[in-house]
């Protein structure tokens, strides 16, 4: 491979990181061409891009996008393939349902909501994270939760308790 072409794969995994904030490098070394096809396709029903890359290249790539984490550039040995996706999870979920069927994807390292997990057995802790917007939309549920009840007691026979209470007061004046 010459520079220029070295160049253009670095420049390409360095846009892919830029676009995708979530990252998982995995091995899918030992998959046969019916399971690498199975796991292409189960990648792209769930929105996940999925790369077989060259490790001195992704760390470049990383370096370049400022996303080369010491724990991540220390697991890039052997064949290495890199999951990205705009969910957290998405690529968590899908290597765990793989693997009913196979002993690959194996987890080296993810990068996910701004933090990096190693290794193969933080794929459990990645599959139940929520993403921001679920967080978020937890807390909205949180917060709106004593306003229903406020509106439920008004809605119900206190409600009608209440209005009667106003409305003699109302009459009192």
């Amino acid at each position: 491979m010459t520079k220029e072409e070295k160049l253009v794969v670095i420049n390409n995994l360095a846009e892919q990181l830029n676009e995708y904030p979530h990252f998982y490098i995995t091995d899918i070394e030992a998959l046969n061409a019916e399971q690498t096809a199975a796991l292409r396709r189960k990648c792209f029903e769930s929105e996940v891009k999925l790369m077989v890359v060259k490790n001195t290249l992704l760390v470049k790539a990383l370096e370049k996008t400022e996303k080369a984490d010491a724990d991540l550039v220390k697991v890039l040995e052997g064949p290495t393939s890199v999951m990205f996706a705009h969910t957290g999870k998405a690529p968590a979920v899908l290597i765990r349902e793989f693997r009913k069927k196979c002993e690959k994807p194996i987890l080296k390292a993810a990068s996910v909501e701004g933090c990096v997990y190693v290794g193969d057995n933080q794929l459990e802790t990645l599959c139940n994270i929520k993403s921001r917007e679920e967080l978020i939309g937890d807390i909205v549920a949180l917060l709106q939760s004593p306003a229903k009840n406020v509106i439920s007691a008004l809605q119900a026979n206190a409600g009608q308790k209440i209005a009667g209470i106003v409305k003699t007061l109302e009459e009192r004046n």
